[in-house]
This record gives structure tokens, C-alpha cells and sequence, in this order.
């Protein structure tokens, strides 16, 4: 996979398609929460989410990603549809690279109303 593929790939969830991408010293700048620091602080938090996901149906009526060098950018809108109801949630999540690795990851995220008018 080249660098714009993996960034799609983790901002859809996909986590485990990039796990042996992950830098062993990669951030993950969570912006107005907290930063997670290490390759294994960053797999324990995707696989947290997918067991939180776990049922969910997932669509993505935005998903927009630029950059195939150090730097990819991902602009997205998840919908996610639960026996608990439905919610969605736009993000933008910037990857920076080095040597094909990721080193950095800044999300932004806010969730929105789930049904755009």
C-alpha cells in the first residue's frame, strides 16, 4: 500500500490493514482530547473502537483524501447506524511519513447531525 491507501485505510477503520505501519514512536494527536503515544497505545485504542463499532453499520457520505507523499489529509463523514440509534461524526485526519511509516497523526473530529438536510 502506498501512503494515501493506509491513511484511507485507518481513517475507515480499517486499522489492521496498517498496524505493521504504525511507526514504534507514532502520535496520535487526538485535537481537544489527548495525545496517544507509541505503536501499542495506538493498535489498544483502534481495537477498542472496533470493539465499540462492534454492529455498527458504518457508511461514509464523505470521504475525500489528498497527498501521496510524507503528508495525506482525509476529510470524512462517518454515519454510524446501531441498535442504540444512528450518529455521525466528521473528521479530517492529517498523516505525516517517514520512510513509509506513519510518524504523526493529527484527527479532528465533531460529530454532526446524522441525517443532513
Amino acid at each position: 500500500m502506498n501512503n494515501r491507501e493506509i491513511a484511507e485505510s485507518f481513517s475507515q477503520h480499517r486499522f489492521q490493514e496498517t498496524f505493521d505501519r504504525l511507526a514504534p514512536e507514532i502520535v496520535w494527536r487526538l485535537v481537544g482530547n489527548s495525545d496517544l503515544h507509541g505503536r501499542d497505545e495506538v493498535i489498544a485504542a483502534c481495537r477498542s473502537t472496533l470493539t465499540e463499532n462492534e454492529g455498527t453499520v458504518t457508511t461514509w457520505p464523505r470521504f475525500v483524501s489528498t497527498g501521496d507523499g510524507p503528508v495525506v489529509a482525509v476529510d470524512a463523514i462517518g454515519r454510524y447506524q446501531s441498535s442504540d440509534g444512528v450518529s455521525a461524526v466528521s473528521s479530517c485526519d492529517i498523516y505525516e511519513f517517514t520512510d513509509g511509516m506513519i510518524t504523526l497523526i493529527a484527527s479532528y473530529a465533531v460529530e454532526v447531525d446524522a441525517e443532513p438536510r
